[in-house]
């Protein structure tokens, strides 16, 4: 009964308001639509999108970065330890090997690039 009469007097407080109250009422209510509208012609608006589309990409890149940067660092650490002992100075047992290789696949670029032209 309670929430009868709350109603009631509601009602009876909205039937009381003047006409310079109701039109002050409708034009708060087109202010809010106009505001509303406004930000959802924002939102919707193609430059947004886009802008709101690049910085999503722009994250998803930067973190695909970031996770390579640290494999290949982790990657490099490993080659490093298997080249260096304990205390950092290079292994000759490993390092003269690699070095033959990457000397003979340079001159075999070398020749390769010397057929070509000649």
């Amino acid at each position: 009964m309670i929430g009868v009469a709350l109603v009631a007097q509601a009602s009876k407080d909205k039937s009381a308001r003047t006409t310079a109250q109701i039109e002050a009422d409708i034009a708060q209510a087109r202010e809010r639509l106009a505001s509303t509208l406004d930000e959802l012609a924002m939102r919707v608006h193609p430059a947004t999108v886009a802008a709101q589309t690049k910085a999503r990409m722009l994250g998803a890149v930067e973190q695909k970065v970031g996770r390579a940067y640290v494999a290949a660092s982790g990657a490099l650490e490993q080659v490093k330890a298997g080249f260096t002992d304990e205390k950092g100075r290079p292994r000759p047992e490993r390092v003269v090997p690699a070095a033959l290789v990457g000397v003979g696949v340079v001159l075999l670029l070398a020749s390769a690039r010397k057929r070509r032209r000649g």
